[in-house]
């Protein structure tokens, strides 16, 4: 299977007290069209570890065993930092969507699914549920995706045309620095702001602005561990912010610590 390229938006990067096994594969061609990659944590810790993330736009079908027993449910796209503490042992294998992918699945506008995290049954009814099952003994990442595939084949379908511009358009801005504003990103569809803004809630379930931001974010994080990062004025101005205090206020809100801090709590 083959593996996707860096992960962006961890927030700790520290190893923590004890093992943890962080693998991710693609998807089989028939499901690329939606699906970005599937994932897989196992972790044996001697001491609880908290880790942190800055979700992307993406929905995630998640399988987990731990302490409490085995879980199945859908996570829609959340706005704030993602914080879980792991202790002892278990394991977690997810289903990350393409942006825009899920709505087809969902029934419904998106936004309705966002900050929200719900059972595999309220989807995908009483196949999710026979599915949830079967995965429950499962004990590697191999076994989860030979066990997910027929289900996703089967109810994963085409995406429809505007469902497949929302995403591409999503998708560029995760690498493509010179869409800033709102506006740009409207400019790209033909659309104009509220268009793309009803588009977004539609599709995504967040609005474009908090997707800019979002990258934004997750660019500024990778560049602030380079072995050279640059300054924070620099990093600022190149982000698209107003100034440094600007960049340093929204990274802090979000991240919950100064970029100073975050880049000396991961130096490794």
């Amino acid at each position: 299977m083959k593996t996707p390229g860096k992960p962006r938006g961890l927030l700790r990067l520290r190893p923590p007290p004890g093992h943890v096994e962080h693998r991710r594969v693609a998807p089989p061609p028939e499901l690329a069209e939606s699906i970005e990659h599937f994932w897989w944590v196992r972790w044996a810790l001697e001491s609880p570890f908290l880790t942190e993330t800055l979700p992307h736009p993406s929905v995630h079908l998640v399988f987990e065993r731990d302490a409490t027993g085995s879980h199945a449910r859908i996570s829609g796209v959340h706005r704030g930092r993602w914080a879980r503490e792991l202790s002892g042992n278990g394991h977690a294998f997810g289903v990350k969507f393409r942006p825009a992918a899920f709505q087809p699945l969902f029934g419904a506008p998106m936004s309705r699914l966002a900050e929200r995290v719900v059972e595999i049954e309220s989807v995908f009814g009483d196949a999710g549920l026979a599915l949830a099952a079967a995965l429950a003994d499962a004990s590697t990442l191999e076994a989860h995706v030979a066990g997910a595939l027929p289900l996703l084949r089967e109810r994963v379908e085409p995406l429809p045309g505007e469902a497949l511009q929302v995403r591409d358009l999503v998708e560029r801005l995760a690498v493509d620095r010179s869409v800033l504003r709102v506006e740009d990103a409207a400019n790209l569809l033909g659309q104009d702001v509220r268009g793309l803004q009803r588009q977004f809630r539609h599709w995504v379930g967040i609005a474009p602005k908090w997707v800019i931001q979002r990258y934004r974010l997750h660019e500024a994080a990778d560049r602030l561990l380079l072995p050279s990062p640059p300054s924070l004025a620099a990093l600022a101005l190149d982000l698209g912010y107003v100034d440094q205090a600007h960049f340093s206020r929204d990274f802090a809100a979000t991240v919950g610590r100064s970029p100073a801090r975050f880049a000396r709590d991961n130096r490794v």
